[in-house]
């Protein structure tokens, strides 16, 4: 996906970064850094799961389900009531029903979305799996940088996220979170990512939430010269939370 977008100024992505239950999805926050891509938006989206299986298929024939791992965390209380069903981690939800779908694969059910079913010709067993009811998982919006302000309106921008690195010294971070705070910005997320070949160093990936975008742009100028390398990686409104 990330590919695609980088190749084609047409195509924005659309990727999942963190979920209330299960936490950040690292990887993600690795390929956004590494694509050079612009994040213009994020959704904040409840999320709901279904079993599905194939049409002539009934609770009793089922002996396998598949999903993506975090899908599959976010059900374990239903799954741990049906000890009986053996559980396969797949790359995607949809793409779970998709494959039985496609292989006619009769005793496997699928833990997806209830929109997938009419798309690949299944049927619902059962809606609202999801263990914790308050699950949401956040979105990130992301386009090529030089399509970033034909796309949204910088000056109603109150969240950016950013990536840097910090020298081995006593108290980098410390002095870098002190400014953010000086300057008034909401820290809504800080995240570390080990550096690969770079034993005990990290990346730290960081959420500013702010009402000034002056203020905020004179914090980034404050921290830059504390960091060994600094990205922003988008500047965009607060996304919206759905149910």
């Amino acid at each position: 996906m990330y590919a695609t977008v980088r190749e084609n100024s047409t195509v924005l992505g659309m990727a999942a970064i963190e979920n209330t239950i299960a936490g950040s999805l690292l990887h993600n926050y690795e390929l956004l850094c590494e694509s050079g891509l612009t994040i213009i938006g994020e959704h904040k989206l409840r999320i709901f799961h279904s079993l599905l299986c194939l049409p002539d298929d009934s609770f009793e024939d089922l002996t396998e389900v598949n999903s993506h791992p975090v899908a599959l965390m976010q059900c374990r209380d239903f799954l741990a009531h049906h000890p009986n069903l053996k559980i396969v981690e797949a790359e995607d939800t949809a793409g779970a029903a998709e494959v039985i779908s496609r292989e006619q694969l009769h005793g496997h059910a699928a833990i997806c979305s209830k929109f997938a079913a009419p798309l690949y010709g299944m049927k619902v067993l059962e809606e609202g799996i999801e263990t914790n009811k308050h699950n949401f998982t956040r979105f990130l919006v992301f386009c090529q940088p030089q399509r970033a302000n034909l796309l949204r309106d910088i000056r109603k921008a109150d969240k950016a996220s950013l990536v840097f690195t910090l020298p081995d010294e006593e108290g980098s971070l410390s002095q870098v979170l002190s400014i953010l705070s000086f300057y008034k910005l909401n820290l809504t997320k800080i995240q570390s990512l080990p550096l690969v070949g770079k034993e005990w160093q990290y990346m730290f990936y960081v959420d500013l939430g702010f009402d000034d975008y002056t203020r905020y742009l004179q914090s980034i100028d404050a921290i830059t010269p504390l960091t060994q390398e600094l990205k922003i990686l988008g500047e965009y409104q607060n996304g919206r939370q759905t149910i």
